[in-house]
Order: C-alpha cells, then structure tokens, then sequence
C-alpha cells in the first residue's frame, strides 16, 4: 500500500455553524460544499468534512477519539497564521515552539479538537531523529 499524502479528515461537531464560523471564517478554509447537517472543506491540498451529531458526547464513550491533526504550512506563511489564531481568541494548547527543523503551534477547535500547524516535512523530521 503506497499512501502518498493526507486526504481528509471527519469530525464529528456540535454545531455545524460553529464550526464553519471558526474552519471557514478563522482559519480561511474554502467551502466546497454545505448541507443541513454536513459541510466540506478545502484547506491547500487537504479536505475536512463536517458532520453535526446530535449527542455526541453521550455517544463518545467507547470510541477511540483522535489526539490532533496535522496540516503543513509554509514557514512564510506561519506567523500571519499564528496572528489571526490570537486576534481570534482561539485557544492554544502548545507553541509556537521550534520542533526539530520546523515551528509547531496546536489548538482547539470550538468542540475541542486539537490541530496543529507545522512547518517541516516529514522527511526534514526524519532528518534529525537519525
């Protein structure tokens, strides 16, 4: 099996709006399509869906769950990204930090699902973890 990049991603959400204020509105994801209860994203080459659960916390229990997803970003681009997650009041978990030969900088989504931003490629982490 030869992957050869991130896709997408599903997450489960509370409030549709909610989340497409803050993918779409925050962080500049292009919305490529938008139902009652389900949206899909465009972020560079990756795409995110949206699905609004009712209840999705009582039915949490047993699954799981997902610790953070990843996207890369351009070095050039990474502080004006790190300025609007502040002017936006989003809560950081971790960063901006140096990690390896890259800058990372986690944080939570309005369900508190936890992203990431970094700066290097797999392979440039590679590097220095021989």
């Amino acid at each position: 099996m030869k992957v050869t990049g991130f896709s997408h991603i599903t997450l489960n959400v509370r409030d549709l709006q909610t989340s497409l204020d803050f993918y779409h509105g925050i962080l500049g994801m292009t919305i490529r399509h938008r139902g009652r209860t389900d949206a899909y994203l465009e972020w560079g080459s990756a795409w995110v869906c949206l699905i609004e659960r009712a209840g999705t916390e009582e039915h949490a229990e047993g699954f799981a769950g997902m610790d953070h997803v990843a996207f890369y970003i351009a070095e050039n681009d990474f502080k004006e990204a790190v300025d609007i997650l502040h002017h936006n009041n989003v809560t950081i978990v971790r960063g901006p930090i140096q990690r390896g030969t890259g800058w990372s900088i986690n944080f939570l989504d309005p369900d508190g699902i936890q992203l990431e931003l970094h700066t290097s490629t797999l392979d440039e982490r590679m590097e220095i973890w021989r």
